[in-house]
């Protein structure tokens, strides 16, 4: 990947399971070339949607591979996580041999360093191949917060860093990276509730969620918000927002999931310690799929 095609609509997909819990390679593959075909930019793998932290490492690698086969002129962005910089640096280069176009660099798991430390674990990764690359950048859900400033650092250090995932969930913050980097990253939004905002502000990409169970609206929200068409991305986002929303609580996952299953599209099986969800909070989300696909056909 070039500077230049980080952009539109790359789903942050979720890894299919079988009844045992094993990899469902054959779903995953589907999955991958559908997304594809309703107009996605590729997919980005292994990231937290995707359960990353329950997976070996030789079942991510087998994922991105499956990835590659099946994305076809598609990009592959391969999440880059785990507790050790060493593990990251090993997974990093793996999926250039599998043949990934990217990759998505997260801070360590658990471990929530300083600056000093934060910068050389992403500057290990970043360095570790020559392939395209994007920063996470997710203080709630990891509790490491890079700011404008310190993107700029690492933008100045590794020219191979072209994007952001900017999950911080306040949209100030794209306009911040904009001032201080003015064009050098390419900024994509990765919380699926602001994104009509975070493009108005500058974003140019959207690291999605609820795409798994809708792409082909996602990409007319992305393209209707990008190409400055206000009421009818108003329309749409209005429509899709309780669905957006279930993409930024713990339960993320299984939501998600669950929309997948209710849509045909997937299965709500998750790796403990998630589990599905039951009981009210489950009724609560049939109430808002089944809300949104009755009223989709006045979109």
């Amino acid at each position: 990947m070039k500077k230049t095609d980080w952009h539109g609509v790359l789903p942050a997909i979720t890894t299919p399971f079988r009844e045992d819990l094993s990899i469902d390679f054959d779903s995953l593959g589907r999955h991958v070339s559908w997304l594809i075909e309703n107009g996605c930019r590729g997919a980005v793998a292994l990231g937290s949607l995707g359960e990353s932290a329950t997976l070996a490492f030789d079942e991510k690698v087998e994922i991105l591979r499956a990835c590659r086969r099946a994305a076809g002129g598609g990009f592959v962005v391969a999440g880059i996580a785990g507790l050790s910089t060493a593990e990251c640096v090993a997974l990093a280069r793996a999926a250039e041999s599998a043949g990934c176009d990217g990759l998505m660099a997260l801070p360590p798991y658990v471990y929530r360093g300083d600056w000093r430390e934060t910068e050389a674990h992403y500057s290990a990764v970043i360095a570790a191949t020559p392939l395209s690359c994007m920063l996470y950048n997710n203080p709630i859900a990891y509790g490491t917060d890079v700011t404008p400033d310190q993107m700029g650092v690492l933008a100045a250090k590794h020219p191979n860093l072209h994007s952001v995932k900017e999950s911080s969930g306040d949209v100030r913050r794209v306009t911040g990276i904009r001032e201080v980097l003015a064009d050098r990253l390419e900024i994509f939004i990765g919380v699926d509730d602001l994104i009509v905002e975070g493009i108005a502000a500058g974003a140019v990409g959207w690291v999605a969620g609820l795409v798994n169970a809708f792409p082909a609206e996602s990409v007319l929200l992305f393209d209707l918000a990008r190409d400055g068409k206000t009421e009818e991305a108003r329309r749409l986002y209005d429509w899709f927002l309780p669905l957006l929303r279930l993409d930024v609580v713990p339960k993320f996952v299984q939501l998600i999931k669950l929309v997948q299953q209710e849509v045909g599209r997937g299965s709500e099986r998750v790796r403990p310690p998630r589990l599905p969800i039951v009981g009210d909070e489950r009724e609560a989300t049939f109430e808002i799929i089944r809300t949104a696909l009755r009223t989709r056909a006045t979109l």
